[in-house]
């Protein structure tokens, strides 16, 4: 059976009551992994959509933080606005698996910026809600990655990373801490031979 949008009497952006499901029961992903039950931070997720309006320049169409991003559209949007020419074709409707593309899309574009592999979320993490904090987690890494970027100048996300501490030592200065180095392993070596009483060498008088 072909995996379908909700039917008849379906409203993207009304809550859904505790315990059910708004989506159908024939998963599209039956072999991925199973719901993950983590506490979803509501604030968290109210800064990601206030975040992405600011980096569109637009407002957000009303409903729930994960119905507003379930077809990838908004999310493909973001990441050309970050980097353009990022993803080159959006579908803004069609087919589950047309818009599960869309994800799809997004997710590997995030991954060429920059965003770690272990923080992408699943497609079904989304698509299905499967791990709504998941996507929350990977939106935060995108919003961090941004200050990576010296090319963005508009708003990030999430804390201010830390600059890199680079040291850079002279030819002088490299070459007395190999000195140093040295001594202090032959200081080590002898420490251990005398430890071991000699042990496999003999001492000739």
């Amino acid at each position: 059976m072909p995996c379908e949008l909700p039917g008849a009497g379906y409203h993207p952006y009304l809550e859904v009551p505790q315990g059910a499901s708004k989506f159908p029961s024939n998963s599209c992903f039956p072999n991925t992994r199973a719901p993950v039950s983590r506490s979803r931070n509501k604030e968290q997720e109210a800064e990601i959509l206030g975040w992405i309006e600011t980096v569109l320049g637009e407002k957000l169409p009303p409903g729930n933080y994960e119905d507003i991003l379930r077809d990838g559209v908004i999310l493909c949007q973001l990441i050309n606005k970050l980097a353009p020419g990022s993803v080159k074709k959006i579908q803004s409707k069609g087919t589950n698996f047309q818009l599960m593309e869309n994800i799809q899309r997004f997710q590997a574009a995030i991954k060429n910026y920059g965003v770690p592999q272990e923080e992408i979320f699943q497609t079904a993490d989304l698509f299905e809600r499967r791990n709504i904090p998941q996507v929350t987690l990977c939106l935060y890494a995108l919003g961090r990655i941004t200050q990576k970027h010296e090319e963005w100048t508009g708003p990030t996300l999430g804390p201010k990373m830390s600059d890199e501490n680079k040291r850079t030592f002279t030819d002088d200065q490299l070459r007395a801490s190999e000195g140093h180095l040295g001594l202090q392993m032959g200081y080590n070596k002898g420490a251990s031979q005398a430890g071991h009483g000699g042990f496999g060498n003999t001492r000739h008088m």
